[in-house]
């Protein structure tokens, strides 16, 4: 039974992954089959709808808008539709935290975020894995402390969440890294291991 355990976990360890990875996908694409795919099959004369337009729509309409949003008059009234969001209470918390998240997978942003670094607090022992997010505090309404202040977002393992330190630079040493594999190893608590290392 011990040996059955194992083998089960492991099996687990393998399916859970990519069973959610394609629920989540799923969830996406019969969403959005069922509202545009529903529009189109009113809209369209009889017999022209076809199931998975609606899907095919709604990816359509999402690369017609990053489109948009390189021309400069979308990009204004995008804009103002933002700040319309940012003016109201709780949806200005859940619409910044979301919008904030998303950009960093955003084609050129990710760069923004990419300087993985080894934080080394002074007098201790222990270092953490941190990504710089900011080198600049001009826009905000204080000074970091720290001489040559760096903000550095530290994930915590196994939930969404950190802390973002403001350090002096003099506690960071760049990481060779790519920052989906640090990212990784801070959030997985340093138990994932690169293929190589397993096959051995």
């Amino acid at each position: 039974m011990n040996t059955l355990g194992k083998l089960f976990l492991k099996g687990l360890a393998v399916v859970i992954p990519v069973v959610l990875t394609l629920a989540i996908l799923w969830w996406m694409a019969t969403g959005a089959e069922r509202m545009l795919g529903g529009l189109l099959s009113r809209i369209l004369p009889l017999g022209w709808y076809v199931p998975g337009m609606g899907l095919l729509a709604g990816l359509a309409i999402i690369a017609l808008v990053g489109l948009l949003s390189h021309v400069l008059i979308f990009q204004k009234i995008f804009e103002y539709w933002e700040g319309l969001l940012k003016r109201l209470p709780l949806i200005k918390t859940i619409y910044t935290a979301i919008k904030d998240f998303m950009g960093y997978f955003s084609p050129g942003e990710e760069q923004k975020f990419s300087k993985v670094v080894l934080v080394r607090l002074p007098g201790q022992d222990f270092q953490v894995v941190g990504f710089v997010t900011r080198e600049t505090f001009s826009d905000l309404p204080f000074e970091p402390a720290a001489e040559e202040p760096v903000a550095v977002y530290c994930p915590m393992s196994y939930q969404i969440g950190g802390y973002t330190l403001f350090l002096p630079r003099s506690c960071l040493e760049p990481l060779d890294m790519p920052f989906e594999e640090a990212m990784r190893l801070a959030v997985t608590g340093g138990i994932t291991q690169n293929r190589l290392d397993s096959a051995d």
